[in-house]
């Protein structure tokens, strides 16, 4: 049996505290950069998901942690694909230009954790992640790039990723007899 390539996914969340109203002109050079950059993530590879508003383009337009909160909440085939993207695209310019627009964080303000693939995550589940990492710090339920835990720490023992038996695990599995003819 093969292992499904991507039997998790890792879901994302992370919140923003505007500094001025959205629709002041402080924040119009963000708001332009909203169209270019969801557009660059919907197409990376490894992107699976991300939440919108009912009939919008983005969910700036929710704001289920404050009236001055926006969140982005999406999904990714890989930790590396989030990462890429977060990193070594032009979201970058988004994030060094940040304190442009936002309050500075003195909490965390990002939470990654593993879902099974196919799931999408409500906001109130992404909500409660990232209270669980602020009020205990990271852990496979709720975690950071800075301190990341891989599918198979994060999921419980009933819906765990299928493990493929390297050569030496297959090898120290088989009956004695069998081991040593294999060593042969």
């Amino acid at each position: 049996m093969t292992t499904p390539a991507h039997a998790f996914h890792l879901a994302q969340l992370n919140v923003a505290t505007l500094l001025h109203p959205f629709d002041d002109p402080r924040i119009a050079p963000f708001v332009e950069l909203l169209d270019p950059v969801n557009s660059a993530a919907d197409e990376t590879p490894g992107f699976v998901w991300r939440l919108v508003g009912e009939g919008e383009a983005d969910a700036t337009g929710l704001r289920p942690a404050g009236e001055d909160v926006i969140v982005n909440l999406s999904v990714w085939e890989t930790q590396e694909a989030l990462w890429d993207f977060a990193y070594r695209s032009g979201h970058l310019e988004v994030m060094r230009r940040r304190r442009e627009w936002f309050e500075r964080h003195v909490e965390a303000h990002m939470v990654l954790w593993w879902v099974p693939a196919g799931h999408l995550p409500t906001v109130d589940e992404a909500l409660e992640r990232l209270s669980d990492l602020r009020a205990h710090g990271p852990s496979p339920r709720a975690f950071t790039f800075a301190s990341s835990y891989t599918a198979a720490e994060a999921a419980p023992p009933h819906e765990a990723p299928p493990h493929e038996a390297t050569p030496h695990e297959a090898l120290r599995a088989k009956p004695a007899d069998e081991a040593e003819a294999a060593a042969v």
